[in-house]
């Protein structure tokens, strides 16, 4: 009979104990440890080669949905005037996802139908890039008809399964500086393409599908027409591994191993610790209209908001040259048509670090139409900015600074603030550079709003001289965001000059409305 051996039992009790307790612990979606991962690291065990990606050497890798047990599809629920049948993925354990796709997919179809009035059809379908280590990467393709032709779109979303949050693609960028320089690389490889270089900007919906391929190269995508005619076909970017490696956040390199991994089966155990389905970090490529660098409110800081209505214009980028040189902010007060027109320009601004306010499509006296138009002439223009960049203005201007209580619910409804102005220039009307040049320098006082129009080129001469003059004079010109700070969506305001409080006959206080409007076609 064999000897007892008491310390050897007691050994694999523990070491199975261990196995037990690990395997508890293990952060949902990562694969079981007799899949060849250490479960320490995520990464493939020393003595087992990585199962390899799918996928083409210009494309994100590929991901089969059957290796996802209890995967299912479920289709937003949009009532509106296109056709529209737009899907996305349910996966076990990730509602988060599944709220977050389903919110953000029926926002884009209603931003396609207020920017497209001959909007025809939206159709929706998705893939998988990536199931691995905690990480889950879907990859949406839209295809858009209206009137005039159909596109196709690409937006790539990277969701943790350990806590429930859901990243857009540029948070696979380490920062600005870096999305920056991806930006150069990126001009550089589509330089043989019929993609147009003033078209591509350091902004986040035009990197907003960013993924890797089997070899780990960064692939970045543009949307057909995005930036470049839409006859050009699908243009794209593969950046080589070694050059995307300092350019990725320390989320990008693990998504690049989650990406770059073949899957046989990938499973999330238990629901996210935390239930929230998008990031808190600012992304790179959302730029904020303020600057924390700059106090309005120090009396040792002059600051001046010069503003300009109608555009974008043919003139603009030389209004955008010139701020660029003194270092200064404005805010543009775009129309919608405009826009349509120079959506390049529009992208520029925004990336240059200018503010976008709302001037309607098509300069309607707001004030004189039915509340439908108003609002329609209002959420058209707030798609078409939103489809370009990715921002949603909160200021609006109306136009000839017209205005009444309808227009001021409208405004509140959407969320955006009435802005007017202290200093009228009449460039408009007077088109003489000189004129309105010395109009904006008499008027020019801190916390001013200088009304202007970057549609006529005598005012582009005007600036010129304006923001050099300003800047001698030791202003800082800044947004509007950045002269008021946090304003009331409704509210009306002038200037950035804190009115003192009116007494009342009976003793009480009341606060200056803050309305006006001269004859300007603002």
């Amino acid at each position: 009979m064999a000897p007892d051996r008491p310390f050897l039992t007691v050994a694999i009790a523990m070491v199975v104990l261990l196995g037990l307790v690990l395997s508890a612990a293990r952060p949902p979606g990562l694969p079981p440890q007799d899949a060849g991962v250490d479960s320490s690291s995520g990464q493939p065990a020393a003595d087992e080669e990585r199962l390899p990606a799918t996928g083409e050497p210009d494309r994100l890798t590929t991901v089969a949905p059957d290796a996802l047990p209890g995967l299912e599809e479920a289709k937003i629920a949009f009532e509106g005037d296109s056709d529209t049948d737009v899907a996305y993925p349910v996966i076990p354990n990730a509602t988060p996802l599944s709220d977050f796709l389903d919110r953000t997919l029926t926002a884009q179809v209603h931003a396609f139908e207020a920017a497209n009035p001959g909007a025809r059809s939206f159709i929706g379908e998705w893939g998988l890039t990536a199931a691995q280590e905690g990480i889950v990467g879907v990859r949406l393709t839209s295809e858009e008809t209206d009137s005039e032709e159909t596109r196709e779109g690409h937006s790539t979303y990277w969701y943790e399964t350990g806590d429930g949050t859901v990243h857009g693609s540029s948070h696979l960028i380490a920062g600005q500086a870096e999305l920056t320089e991806l930006n150069d690389r990126v001009r550089e490889a589509v330089s043989d393409t019929d993609a147009v270089p003033s078209a591509l900007h350091p902004i986040s919906s035009l990197y907003d599908s960013v993924g890797f391929n089997p070899d780990g190269d960064l692939v970045v995508e543009f949307d057909s027409g995005q930036v470049a005619p839409a006859s050009a076909g699908r243009i794209h970017a593969v950046i080589p591994r070694e050059e995307a490696e300092s350019l990725l956040s320390e989320f990008g390199l693990r998504v690049r191993e989650a990406a770059t991994t073949g899957v046989n089966e990938f499973t999330i155990d238990r629901a996210p610790e935390a239930d929230k389905d998008g990031s808190n970090a600012a992304a790179p490529g959302v730029l904020p209209p303020r600057d924390d660098s700059v106090d309005c409110a120090d009396p040792d800081t002059k600051c001046v908001a010069l503003t300009y209505d109608d555009g974008p214009g043919g003139r603009t980028p030389e209004l955008l040259d010139a701020l660029a040189e003194h270092d200064a902010r404005a805010t543009f007060f775009v129309t919608g048509y405009p826009v349509m027109e120079h959506p390049w320009v529009l992208r520029r601004t925004y990336a240059e670090g200018h503010e976008l306010a709302n001037h309607t499509l098509s300069h309607p006296n707001l004030t004189e139409v039915g509340a439908g138009a108003a609002r329609a002439n209002l959420e058209a223009t707030q798609a078409l900015v939103y489809r370009e960049t990715g921002y949603t203005m909160d200021l609006m201007r109306p136009p000839y600074g017209a205005t009444d209580d309808k227009v001021a619910e409208i405004t509140a409804e959407l969320g955006l603030a009435q802005i007017l102005w202290s200093v009228d220039t009449n460039d408009w009307k007077d088109r003489k550079a000189d004129v309105v040049r010395k109009r904006a320098l008499d008027g020019a006082a801190d916390g001013a709003i200088i009304l202007m129009h970057d549609i006529h080129p005598t005012t582009i001469d005007a600036s010129i001289g304006i923001i050099r003059e300003l800047d001698e004079r030791g202003y800082t010109m800044v947004t509007v965001s950045q002269l008021l700070g946090t304003t009331e969506p409704g509210g009306t305001y002038v200037d950035g000059v804190p009115e003192p409080p009116l007494t009342d006959e009976g003793g009480g206080t009341e606060e200056t409305s803050g309305e006006g409007a001269s004859d300007d076609l603002g």
